[in-house]
């Protein structure tokens, strides 16, 4: 009971984590231009994966599409596809997750849907990997730049997009972990019962006469009546 209940818990985890993860793809700001040093502020730059933009103090944005893919910078398309495996793997581990679980009908036996859960945590550790690296390797640019005193243009701070991400792919890892263990009490071997029959009846003794008839041994009370002795 306890490991299904660890296999629920930790399905909903990690089902959240890949929400979050896949919700940071489209999300507009992954790095939005910083107000620092600066006293008056007309225009508000931010950029993600795919796009760049220019919000005025109207507030009428303009974005711009990234022309070409193998024009983009290499930290942008790193973080392109770790994101999309992040994405991917969570979906195959959510549908090995749903056949490892014990409070499913599908998957076999209860040896075949441990294996199967415990596979569902690697997918699901890996696409938490997947995601923190992206995101961290996007805010490593961010914060490089920032801090570099010779870097004269346009300085970013990290976007909400990142925050997500993080919080998604920290999920992913711990539901992962969860499942990974939920193994342990599968591969648990019951204790064998043992029954107390209490002790060996002995069978009363038999005793033969000389004519060969058996003779059973019965209460010595009842043997005599009180006449024999008269």
């Amino acid at each position: 009971m306890a490991s299904t209940a660890s296999e629920v818990i930790a399905f909903l985890v990690s089902i959240s984590g890949w929400v979050l993860v896949s919700s940071t793809l489209p999300t507009d700001y992954w790095k939005v231009s910083t107000i620092d040093g600066t006293v008056i502020t007309t225009a508000t730059y931010w950029a993600n994966l795919w796009k760049t933009c220019v919000t005025d103090s109207t507030g009428v944005s303009n974005c711009k599409d990234f022309p070409s893919m193998l024009a983009l910078d290499g930290y942008i398309q790193a973080c392109r596809g770790l994101m999309i495996a992040a994405v991917s793997l969570g979906f195959f581990g959510s549908i090995f997750a749903l056949f490892g679980m014990k409070c499913t009908k599908v998957g076999g036996s209860d040896k075949a849907k441990a294996k199967i859960a415990c596979l569902a945590g690697i997918v699901f550790i890996l696409s938490g990997l997947c995601s923190m690296t992206g995101c961290s390797l996007y805010a490593n640019k961010i914060t490089t730049e920032f801090f570099d005193p010779y870097y004269v243009e346009q300085k970013y701070e990290l976007g909400a997009a990142l925050f997500i991400g993080w919080a998604g792919a920290s999920l992913c890892i711990i539901g992962g972990i969860i499942f990974c263990f939920s193994i342990s009490d599968n591969n648990k071997t019951p204790r064998m019962g043992y029954v107390y029959n209490g002790a060996t009846s002995v069978m009363s003794s038999r005793t033969k006469y000389q004519g060969g008839e058996d003779f059973k041994t019965t209460n010595p009370s009842k043997q005599f009546d009180k006449n024999a002795y008269v």
